[in-house]
């Protein structure tokens, strides 16, 4: 059998941050023991491929992205030894490992770092990108001396710049962007020989100085086409997934897929972002898609997604994921527990990989007010809205997994103050062990759409995506999804009031896979629909267009 990468497409992909989803060892910081005491959970969800936030050895400035050994396991998570135990405990159970890659930067403690600025003058010192060379050793140099990616505590490293114009830039060929090269190369054999099947690569288009100039963009995807093709060959079946959320530039770089977010390709914010939590909505909006209010649009979202899905199709895979460690959760107030499952609807029968943050399948909210841990805060990093208070955190949604109504909601038996981040103190907070025991739950829920989105090809990822509304009329969503084989029609309605839409669609109604509030009616032109509040419903076509 010939080792390939389709996995990719059938993958369900759960996101952990390792801190905060299980301790096993009473320390109050999650670790891969713990990981392991869940894999059954994460497999009966529906769960095949887990991505896991930074793992490495770090001083954690900021949660792990400035990594001070790639060659090593950050001691809160355990050895390596633990680490190859999850990956043999996962495989056993059908789950493959992502874990996470800082290819741009590193910390300060770095001992490339702590080498090339004890002896700043030496030809050697080119790891780095030193502005300034000219500072004492033994003080150590400032943030001025050397060019950062993130905050500025994280010292890019020097794949060179494709149009240098200062002494101290190198091209993209010099011999410090070379090694860096081989590095990259080097790092991910490390983790692959131990049984990794892929990583996700943070601030995948930072490589190559300046940022997002035309030249270097071609430039940083050369180098991600060059690690592309020795994957192909030496491990044909490991994956490479961006954070670039340019799918048409991370997909021609050689990524497999990429996560289209809140930044670069415009479209997820304007649908999800809702004027709180951690990242502002899209300026001049005052709703989002998903909001109870029904006062969204759908356009931008609708032309830059269909934009990036016909460059990349047939070439690779997007990723719209429900939450993630940078922004708030989908419960963010004053979106409440009503509106999920017409947001859950949307993700799980999207045109890519879905990708689930943990603990959102149990609806756990973005906690307000928990105090900034390990760079959480992005105030100087991140635009935010002029007047609008309490932007920029995102401790509140990396806040401990909800288990069961033990002690520290089943995340750790440490004592309060020794927890990583505090447990949400809401007495309604969800957990696992309630939802198990409600077959009605939000949990239930999911999972029967990710048995849904298996069982129908027509909701996978090599199907056509349509949406069918016209400009003027943007609620309830109606998306066509189509295979050659079968249709599927796919209706949300996320506002609190019953919405109606006249649509020209050829074939009726052969199954009823999911159905809340959906009234469907046949007509000689089409179909009428009226969805009722936070109304969802997924249909089978029996016929195809003529």
């Amino acid at each position: 059998m010939i080792a390939s990468t389709s996995w990719l497409k059938d993958a369900v992909i759960y996101q952990i941050y390792p801190q905060s989803f299980q301790d096993s060892n009473q320390d109050g910081v999650g670790d891969f023991q713990g990981i392991i005491q869940r894999l059954d959970y994460i497999r009966d969800l529906g769960i095949n491929t887990i991505w896991l936030n930074p793992c490495f050895d770090s001083p954690f400035g900021d949660a792990g992205y400035d990594v001070r050994d790639f060659y090593k396991i950050a001691p809160r998570y355990g050895k390596e030894s633990d680490f190859v135990a999850l990956l043999a405990a996962a495989h056993a159970r059908g789950i493959r490992v992502i874990l996470d890659l800082v290819a741009g930067h590193t910390s300060m403690d770095n001992p490339w770092f702590v080498e090339e600025a004890s002896h700043p003058q030496s030809p050697e010192a080119n790891r780095y990108i030193w502005k300034n060379r000219a500072f004492d050793p033994q003080q150590g140099p400032v943030k001025d001396d050397f060019v950062s990616n993130f905050f500025w505590y994280q010292p890019a490293l020097n794949f060179g710049y494709s149009e240098p114009s200062e002494p101290w830039q190198d091209p993209i060929d010099a011999p410090g962007p070379m090694k860096n090269r081989a590095e990259l190369r080097k790092i991910l054999a490390y983790w692959f020989d131990l049984g990794c099947d892929g990583f996700r690569v943070d601030m995948a288009g930072s490589l190559v100085k300046p940022e997002n100039t035309p030249a270097s963009i071609e430039a940083t995807k050369g180098i991600w086409q060059e690690i592309r093709a020795w994957m192909d060959v030496d491990y044909p079946d490991r994956v490479l997934m961006s954070e670039w959320s340019y799918p048409s530039r991370a997909i021609a770089a050689g990524f497999h897929l990429d996560f289209m977010l809140h930044f670069n390709a415009p479209g997820y914010s304007s649908l999800f972002f809702n004027g709180n939590g951690t990242l502002p909505p899209p300026a001049g909006q005052t709703h989002c898609y998903f909001d109870a209010a029904g006062k969204g649009s759908l356009e931008v979202f609708r032309q830059s997604y269909m934009e990036q899905r016909a460059a990349t199709a047939g070439k690779g895979l997007i990723t719209l994921p429900v939450g993630c460690h940078d922004f708030q959760r989908l419960r963010c107030a004053p979106r409440g527990w009503e509106e999920l499952r017409c947001a859950w609807v949307f993700f799980m029968t999207q045109a890519g990989p879905p990708t689930i943050y943990y603990g959102e399948e149990i609806g756990m909210r973005y906690v307000e007010g928990v105090a900034a841990k390990e760079g959480s805060t992005l105030d100087g990093i991140v635009a935010i809205n002029a007047g609008t208070s309490g932007l920029g955190e995102r401790a509140g949604t990396r806040t401990p997994m909800q288990w069961d109504a033990s002690k520290n909601a089943g995340f750790s038996s440490a004592e309060a103050e020794a927890l990583y981040l505090p447990i949400d103190e809401d007495a309604n907070r969800p957990t696992v062990a309630a939802q198990e025991a409600d077959q009605e739950s939000l949990l239930h829920f999911v999972r029967k759409l990710i048995r849904i989105r298996r069982a129908h090809p027509c909701l996978g990822t090599d199907s056509s995506f349509t949406i069918l509304n016209p400009r003027e009329t943007p609620y309830p969503l109606v998306i066509l999804r189509a295979s050659e084989q079968a249709r599927c029609i796919v209706v949300m309605n996320p506002s609190s009031e019953s919405q109606s839409i006249e649509l020209a669609i050829d074939g009726q109604v052969e199954a009823v896979l999911l159905n809340q509030g959906c009234d469907w009616t046949q007509e000689q032109a089409g179909v009428s629909l009226t969805v009722s509040k936070f109304g969802y419903g997924i249909f089978n076509l029996n016929t195809f267009p003529g």
